[in-house]
């Protein structure tokens, strides 16, 4: 049909161009905020690309979600603007029999929609917390450079590396400098390694020697090794206790229904159920009047998504402290939303009005008088 193939292809166009401008936006946004803690110590420089993208994929959801609502608003206020409108209208085609055809373009996005908060929203932010915790957790031996002194992060031991490998786990004429419960100990090894074991990270050292030199007494004692192994870490990756909400799978939130994990499964759910009432929204919202313009309309979009959006983190917050029930919640917000949407929506398929409202009750007033 004529009518559904041409609206499909306006919206299909506008989605795409928005969609393109919006994820411009927010790499630009992510990519300076990656590079402030990148020069903070918080990221690894080298991985810097690889956490804006994890970034980037767990926003999504809300920029897939935006891009859906605007190209709405933004293809029927041209259709308005353009009288494209009044002659779908005078064809009998009224508000209401675009709900087919738009539910028809937006359902595989809305679908994309839901498994990204489901799925790869705390995917992604698991990826980013552990390549930040990796890189925080790094050991001494991984913060140097070849041919540097280098002190500890706690200033008990100072390391020289002559060689190093690509990946930093192999070191060459290794020089380990530490103080140790009164003991200065001074080690040196042809190689050493970081070799991880369970959660556990060990330094290996090979074919050297150890002096140690009791600052009390000044006793000292050299000891050989072909082979020495110390403990470094024991606490290498995140256990996922320490994890929040925000990083656990969302069937894991279904089968530790604590405040916390609620609320989190409440607000995944609720980007899925605000994407629908959002395209209802935007078909109500975009009516606008040729002389008017479209900016009101525009402004007044994009004022809705972030009430709405703002409302998905009160709520949020609402049921992690026991305030309301998931169940209620989702009902009560997106419930009332929906009612919403369709009672506007009937209201412009009607061709009503505030005004015209307000000139039908002051007549019947009149005529009882």
């Amino acid at each position: 049909m004529l009518f559904h193939s041409s609206l499909r292809k306006d919206l299909a166009r506008n989605f795409g161009a928005t969609l393109v401008i919006l994820i411009t936006i927010v790499m630009t946004v992510i990519l300076i905020r990656t590079l402030g803690q990148a020069s903070r110590g918080s990221v690894n420089p080298s991985e810097v690309l690889l956490v804006m993208g994890f970034s980037v994929l767990s926003q999504m959801t809300t920029i897939i979600t935006l891009s859906l609502f605007i190209a709405v608003v933004s293809t029927l206020s041209r259709m308005y603007s353009d009288s494209e409108m009044v002659i779908w209208f005078s064809s009998g085609q009224g508000l209401a029999n675009f709900v087919k055809p738009l539910l028809r373009f937006a359902w595989p996005v809305l679908l994309i929609i839901v498994l990204l908060a489901l799925f790869a929203w705390p995917w992604s932010n698991l990826q980013i917390q552990e390549l930040q915790h990796r890189y925080e957790q790094r050991n001494d031996l991984e913060r140097i450079a070849p041919g540097q002194f280098q002190e500890s992060s706690g200033g008990k031991r100072v390391f020289f590396i002559d060689k190093d490998s690509p990946d930093n786990r192999f070191g060459k004429n290794v020089f380990v400098s530490s103080i140790e419960a009164g003991l200065e100990i001074v080690t040196t090894a042809q190689q050493g390694r970081i070799d991880l074991v369970g959660n556990e990270r060990f330094l290996k050292l090979e074919k050297g020697r150890q002096w140690s030199t009791n600052l009390a007494t000044g006793e000292t004692r050299l000891t050989q090794f072909e082979h020495y192994e110390v403990l470094v870490d024991d606490d290498v990756l995140p256990s996922n206790e320490s994890l929040s909400s925000r990083h656990t799978a969302s069937w894991d939130l279904l089968k530790n229904p604590t405040r916390e994990n609620l609320g989190e499964l409440g607000w995944r759910l609720g980007l899925g159920l605000a994407a629908i009432n959002l395209v209802l929204l935007a078909l109500a919202v975009s009516a606008i009047n040729p002389r008017v313009g479209k900016s009101y309309h525009l402004g007044l979009a994009l004022f809705i998504f972030i009430a709405y959006y703002n409302m998905l983190n009160v709520g949020q917050s609402w049921v992690a402290t026991g305030r309301v029930q998931l169940l209620s919640f989702l009902i009560a917000l997106h419930g009332c939303v929906f009612l919403l949407a369709a009672s506007w929506l009937w209201a412009r398929h009607m061709n009503g009005s505030w005004r015209s409202f307000w000139v039908r009750k002051t007549d019947a007033k009149g005529g009882l008088k």
